[in-house]
């Protein structure tokens, strides 16, 4: 029997994820926020957050709040993370107890410190155990314009339930994608939370210019601190390693369409992050991440050096010719991974 699955979110990774769902043979109904965005891309099947890209006239898109989720057997949330919490306050009454959500979200939340299938988790009720809804996160290199034009990508499935994500496997199997299932759901989500960090870490470096020994050696010692912070919150070290962990990192950062990259570049270049963030659409999940992660970093007594740069630049004034030049007088130290 097909799934019925309510995508919310209508920004670039529902969209994709809307038309793989499509593809597989599944009921998909795609939530969104703005009524007037929901008419418009009812009408032309277009987004212009998405050039070129056509949804499949077997998707339903609505607005309407209680029938976004009402019946769905799978819930798929592609809200940016800092708007998890205020969308599910509108949504979650109408979550069916049995139905499987699935994140594509990756960020933390600033305030709670929180995963986004923790928050969900959350605002569905019971919090002293975790998750208290089927929950599993879908995660790895997944550029939304190469999905968008179907080409092959690998992605993550993970849920502490193995039936769980062997569900999602299956539904969203379609032939550019292949699915991996995982047990380490935190893992995961760190993963995919930090890369982005990192990932304005190499768009600086980009930006000002100073060569791909440079960034190479970033990708290699942002990773080390990705592991580092993971394995002290209780993720597993191999999770770091694998596609949800290096794979995506490696994407986001060289990606000339990573809005993360792009970011950095334009920091790197002299521009402010004001001005960045007030001349783009799209919501620039590192910038919110990096507050969390000095968080937690803080929290675990883990040091990330590359992370601290980042937020110095961000939110101090640093400046990224400074940040890199601090980075490279640190004390001499032999390499450690994790």
């Amino acid at each position: 029997m097909p799934e019925l699955v309510s995508i919310v979110g209508s920004g670039q990774m529902g969209l994709v994820m809307a038309d793989a769902l499509a593809e597989r043979g599944s009921e998909v109904r795609l939530w969104c926020r703005r009524p007037e965005f929901a008419r418009e891309l009812s009408d032309s099947r277009r987004s212009p957050l998405l050039p070129g890209f056509q949804l499949s006239p077997k998707v339903e898109v609505i607005s309407d709040d209680h029938a976004a989720l009402d019946g769905a057997t799978v819930i798929l949330c592609a809200v940016p993370t800092q708007f998890i919490r205020s969308v599910f306050t509108r949504l979650r009454w109408d979550v069916k107890k049995d139905a499987i959500v699935v994140s594509v979200s990756k960020g933390i939340e600033v305030e709670t410190l929180l995963s986004p299938t923790q928050i969900i988790a959350q605002m569905l009720g019971d919090v002293t155990t975790y998750p208290s809804h089927p929950m599993c996160a879908l995660s790895g290199p997944a550029i939304a314009r190469e999905l968008a034009e179907r080409l092959p990508a690998t992605l993550v499935a993970a849920s502490i339930d193995e039936m769980i994500a062997e569900r999602v496997q299956d539904l969203f199997s379609v032939p550019w994608l292949r699915i991996y299932r995982k047990s380490d759901l935190l893992g995961v989500e760190i993963a995919g939370a930090t890369k982005n960090v990192i990932a304005i870490a190499a768009g600086i470096v980009d930006g000002l210019g100073i060569g791909l020994n440079a960034k190479s050696a970033l990708l290699a010692r942002g990773l080390s601190e990705i592991a580092r912070l993971g394995t002290a919150m209780g993720a597993k070290l191999d999770t770091f390693f694998g596609i949800a962990g290096v794979g995506d990192l490696a994407t986001t950062c060289f990606s000339p369409h990573g809005r993360n990259r792009s970011c950095g570049e334009r920091l790197g270049k002299g521009e402010s992050i004001d001005a960045i963030l007030s001349s783009t659409d799209y919501v620039v999940e590192g910038v919110s991440t990096t507050k969390s992660m000095m968080t937690l970093a803080s929290v675990h007594g883990v040091e990330m050096p590359i992370t601290a740069a980042v937020h110095a630049i961000l939110f101090k004034g640093l400046s990224p010719e400074k940040a890199i030049n601090d980075l490279m007088q640190r004390e001499p130290k032999p390499e450690r991974i994790g």
